[in-house]
């Protein structure tokens, strides 16, 4: 018994070791869960993120059988379970032994490589909810009291470590936005004005120019000069937009007017989503309104905005000169293949619709 308890405390240490190392999540989750069943009886295990909609992720897994891999692991993909109801309920607060689960039941019919039960346990830190760690073992119906308590203190463990890596995550960001603000400001302060002062100057040229030709030259430093006012403030405005705290919508409009466009906007449903989506839907709606005043010849767009319980639908619209679809090779060039980044970034998609003279739709889908 000793032996076993000293055998415990000693594969506690060495995962405690490892996540306080470790600072990338996905990283983080599956060395901790490899270190897990190669100091235990668990044989296999999954991690499960969980959102506060129930909306189950499979984040990481280690040794599944053949029939839980099959089809990118579709049988832990999708599909509900009672261990994911119960989190989902806040009725799980332990580590507990599954009497049946409906993925191992349906992989089973496939080929059960003796794993016929499992033992799952939340991860959190204090209030703070994460998902669930799943362990089993070949020909295992239940596990001890020891086991299960082991188990909590490991899922103790790896949810204090998601909770760290969230906070660094967090601060980061903050970092971000504060760096953003400071080379906005900057801008604003030297190259903005400047430009500024250019305009003028040249503005002063033409009316104070006597030959024909010199008024010319100034009113292409002034014209020129403009243009690279207008770019610079739209640059800012990317680097700390005004107007988004009163809504996407509002600071949608607000950008459109920096570039001189008039916005037709439709929304339906409730904007109500969370931060990292509303700003990838900002961003790449932002790059969407700068390639309408580019390239698409007009200075009018449409935008239209669905909001469904599962995931957000963004429009950009012109009736401009569009492209051709074979000039997609060329997405780099025209700023379409940041906004296919940023999408992807966040499990989301962006696809456009477009034909020589009929204008150009983009639209955008991502999940929160």
């Amino acid at each position: 018994m000793l032996s076993n308890e000293l055998s415990n405390v000693g594969l506690l240490k060495e995962i405690a070791e490892f996540l306080n190392e470790e600072t990338e999540m996905e990283q983080m989750l599956q060395g901790a869960l490899r270190k897990l069943l190669e100091g235990t009886i668990f044989d296999t295990g999954w991690i499960f993120f969980i959102s506060e909609k129930g909306k189950q992720e499979l984040i990481a897994h280690e040794n599944l059988p053949n029939a839980l891999q099959q089809n990118d692991c579709r049988h832990l993909q999708k599909g509900g379970c009672w261990c994911v109801s119960r989190f989902v309920n806040g009725e799980l607060e332990k580590a507990s032994n599954i009497i049946e689960c409906k993925r191992i039941v349906n992989a089973r019919k496939i080929s059960n490589e003796g794993i016929t039960h499992h033992a799952t346990v939340p991860l959190q830190s204090g209030q703070e909810r994460f998902g669930l760690l799943n362990v089993a073992t070949p020909n295992t119906i239940r596990f001890s009291e020891g086991e299960l308590a082991l188990l909590e203190s490991v899922a103790f463990q790896i949810g204090s470590a998601i909770k760290r890596i969230l906070l660094t995550k967090q601060e980061q960001q903050v970092a971000l936005v504060q760096e953003r603000n400071r080379l906005a400001r900057d801008l604003h302060d030297s190259v903005n004005q400047l430009l500024f002062s250019v305009t003028l100057t040249a503005r002063g040229g033409v009316e104070m120019a006597e030959q024909q030709e010199l008024k010319e030259t100034f009113k292409e430093i002034q014209y020129l000069t403009q243009e690279a006012l207008t770019e610079m403030r739209a640059l800012i405005w990317q680097l700390r937009p005004r107007g988004l705290e009163n809504g996407i919508m509002d600071g949608l409009k607000g950008y459109g007017e920096i570039l001189g466009l008039t916005l037709d906007v439709n929304v339906k449903g409730v904007i109500n989503l969370p931060a990292r989506v509303e700003e990838t839907l900002f961003r790449i709606a932002q790059e969407g309104l700068n390639n309408v005043r580019k390239h698409s010849g007009v200075s009018k767009a449409e935008l239209y905005l669905t909001v469904t319980m599962t995931d957000v639908l963004l429009v950009v619209k012109d009736e401009g000169c569009g492209f051709h679809m074979n000039d997609m090779k060329s997405l780099r060039s025209i700023g379409l293949q940041s906004m296919r980044d940023r999408a992807h970034s966040v499990g989301g998609t962006v696809d456009w619709v477009t034909e020589w003279n009929k204008g150009t739709e983009i639209l955008v889908r991502l999940p929160y």
